[in-house]
């Protein structure tokens, strides 16, 4: 299926490994010029690398995307190099579990900080410049969490902060030629996951209340991304796509 997003600038957050990973290497073999973003320079460096060696277009950048000047700086020079940007993946993001009694104040604003204001502050630099061209495609990577989970208090609160955003963004936004959409993953089998001291139980919990009885991959998301991203949804907003194989509470 020809999506129709070549040549396409997208900008992609926590993109050096996991999902984020495998969402620039979906959008780059779609012949997207991917901006390579992540907190860890050396993982965007090699993620960028690995793209271009594979024949694809990229741009690594170091990104803090909790702090509004590094993400001002960022677009700015984005738009430097490449002039545009149209699809805009907010992926960064991290879980830090704890129940409610034990949780830190660091351990609640790390959290929405990076994966709700993270998202925020991209959104607020690079929508405007969509708007101007008449054209973008936002996803928002949320999660199944924000039906809520065990000892995630803080992680639920913040993709459902993302899941609540899309929808105003959608609302906002429709009139000039941007769709604003969000995806919810339940497990995916990523490092990061698999490295959790208590993925055993995470894993155990999560096939018992799903239909689909095995762990989702990053590619299946990616997927999804492309798709939302794609000329073949432009009359899709608001909307969140559950890839969590069948579970929903």
């Amino acid at each position: 299926m020809e999506l129709g997003i070549r040549n396409q600038v997208a900008f992609v957050t926590g993109a050096g490994n996991g999902i984020g990973w495998a969402c620039a290497q979906v959008l780059a073999r779609e012949g997207c010029r991917v901006v390579v973003a992540d907190i860890d320079a050396h993982a965007a460096g090699r993620a960028a690398q690995a793209i271009e060696q594979a024949g694809g277009s990229a741009l690594a950048l170091t990104l803090d995307v909790g702090r509004p000047q590094a993400v001002r700086d960022a677009v700015a020079t984005v738009l430097a190099h490449w002039g545009a940007i149209e699809i805009l993946l907010n992926n960064a993001g991290f879980s830090r579990d704890s129940a409610i009694g034990a949780m830190s104040d660091a351990q609640w604003t790390d959290v929405l900080t990076v994966n709700l204001s993270g998202a925020f502050h991209c959104i607020r630099e690079i929508a405007p410049h969509m708007v101007a061209r008449k054209f973008g495609r936002i996803v928002n990577m949320a999660s199944r969490a924000h039906f809520g989970d065990i000892n995630k208090a803080n992680y639920s609160a913040a993709k459902a902060g993302v899941i609540g955003m899309t929808k105003a963004l959608a609302l906002e936004l429709g009139e000039h030629g941007i769709t604003v959409n969000a995806v919810a993953p339940g497990i995916i089998q990523t490092a990061r996951v698999r490295n959790l001291p208590q993925f055993a139980g995470i894993e155990s919990r999560s096939l018992g209340a799903m239909p689909i009885k095995r762990i989702g991959r990053p590619e299946e998301v990616a997927d999804a991304v492309a798709f939302l991203a794609s000329a073949r949804a432009a009359f899709i907003t608001g909307e969140v796509l559950h890839i969590s194989g069948g579970r929903y509470g």
